[in-house]
């Protein structure tokens, strides 16, 4: 019976110590995973030049970003995209019909930021398997004129991708509607010869000036996530700027 007893007891000790470390490690990696979040706001509010309030940080801290666990294989954006419309993904991302007073003409739910109109096409193969009934929308100058991406908006868009000039063109003309809008993706992948989003100067300019006045407001009602795509947590942005540098056709 002694015997008995010290072995449940001894049972007992080895399930607490597994729990406590089980509990320890989820702590862990839910620290690490704020820890994340918050240096990507920190970058993304260094690199927009907007202040938050520590009241909105706070808030901002555990839905805001979202993390693309390996930046380098475009299927993993697609997938960390997808998990955030959960089980009804399809409606909002593969449904190819208007839907009166729910689903407006011209009206992502996700658009996707880059430099330019190659990084916009590479991003997109991260979405293909979304796309087969409703086709991206592709909203860059490049081969497009502006008036064919009107006439393309007047349908039904679930995933959009283009550079901040022509995406600002396409609100101002009130083509591009943001009221169905869930994840922005702004592409930080650096391109061949260094340059980025963020980092590439006129192309940064247009995006600030896109940012602050059609999403800021959104990401931070809460209303909007935005991914970092490319994103190195520890590695921050430098001002890649050369002088003569071409400014690709966007």
């Amino acid at each position: 019976m002694a015997s008995e007893k010290r072995k449940r007891n001894t049972n007992s000790d080895v399930r607490k110590k597994r729990k406590r470390k089980e509990e320890a490690e989820t702590g862990k990696a839910e620290e690490k995973s704020e820890e994340r979040s918050l240096e990507a706001l920190r970058l993304l509010q260094s690199a927009t030049g907007l202040q938050l309030s520590s009241l909105e940080l706070e808030s901002l801290r555990q839905d805001c970003v979202l993390e693309v666990p390996n930046h380098s294989d475009i299927q993993i954006l697609g997938k960390t995209v997808k998990a955030v419309f959960g089980s009804s993904w399809r409606e909002h991302l593969c449904e190819g019909s208007v839907v009166e007073g729910k689903v407006n003409a011209g009206s992502p739910a996700v658009l996707i930021i880059s430099s330019s109109a190659l990084r916009c096409i590479h991003l997109l193969r991260g979405f293909r398997s979304f796309t087969k009934q409703c086709h991206a929308a592709k909203l860059f100058a490049k081969h497009l004129k502006l008036q064919e991406q009107i006439s393309l908006l007047k349908n039904r868009v679930n995933i959009a991708s283009g550079t901040p000039s022509r995406i600002k063109k396409l609100i101002d003309a009130e083509a591009l509607d943001l009221s169905r809008l869930q994840v922005l993706v702004l592409d930080l992948q650096p391109d061949v010869k260094g340059y980025s989003l963020l980092t590439l100067p006129q192309v940064r300019d247009e995006f600030l000036e896109v940012f602050k006045n059609y999403f800021y407001e959104a990401m931070i009602q809460g209303g909007l996530r935005i991914c970092l795509y490319g994103y190195q947590a520890g590695v921050g942005l430098k001002d890649k700027h050369k002088q003569g540098h071409t400014i690709p056709d966007t």
